[in-house]
């Protein structure tokens, strides 16, 4: 799957988005939250830590803190995407949703159809900004955790009453869908290192 730009770095801090191909609400049709949650499972395994996320209907915000790996986070994302489409897909086949599908088959290039890809789920391409000040931390933040209130068909009333979110556990909700690492919990971790590093 290709992406906007190449990303270098193999750790760091960034702040991730990816769409459902032409916008369509395909996570909430397959209800396939899930996939994500073990995603960001096997992210968590691999060393790095989910900071924040919301889980729209038809996108993904996710904040995650890269560690240092042998895998370009481009592909790291690129894997994570084809493993939620292959879900994705095969909920659509379950369901018996063959519109679907066919609409899905018809997004999909000739590029991409010769190398024997069926279907277009995700659009191509992923937005990627790395996070150099706590201010711009803070900033997206809290963008991605308005995003229920500020869809086109609101989905929650306040940032914290949304399920697919991080916002609960930023409010200090102890029944959270998924547990992250917020931020705060982060520069303590990365002190604490530094400072054993320093030893």
């Amino acid at each position: 799957m290709s992406v906007r730009h190449r990303i270098y770095e193999q750790n760091g801090l960034f702040f991730i988005t990816f769409t459902c191909a032409r916008w369509i609400p395909l996570i909430e049709i397959t209800n396939t939250y899930s996939a994500i949650y073990n995603w960001f499972d096997y992210l968590k395994k691999e060393g790095h830590r989910i900071i924040g996320y919301v889980i729209m209907p038809n996108h993904i915000h996710a904040m995650i803190a890269f560690s240092q790996t042998e895998k370009s986070i481009n592909t790291i994302v690129a894997n994570g995407k084809r493993f939620m489409a292959y879900e994705i897909v095969k909920q659509l086949k379950l369901q018996g949703n063959t519109a679907m599908l066919k609409q899905l088959e018809s997004l999909v290039n000739n590029t991409d159809k010769k190398r024997g890809k069926l279907h277009e789920v995700f659009e191509p391409s992923f937005d990627c900004k790395e996070m150099q000040s706590e201010k711009f931390v803070n900033q997206k933040l809290d963008y991605l955790h308005q995003n229920p209130c500020r869809y086109k068909t609101i989905l929650a009333a306040t940032p914290a009453d949304y399920l697919h979110s991080s916002a609960a556990q930023y409010t200090g909700c102890k029944n959270v869908a998924y547990e992250i690492t917020t931020y705060g919990a982060l520069q303590e971790i990365d002190l604490t290192k530094n400072l054993n590093d320093e030893k």
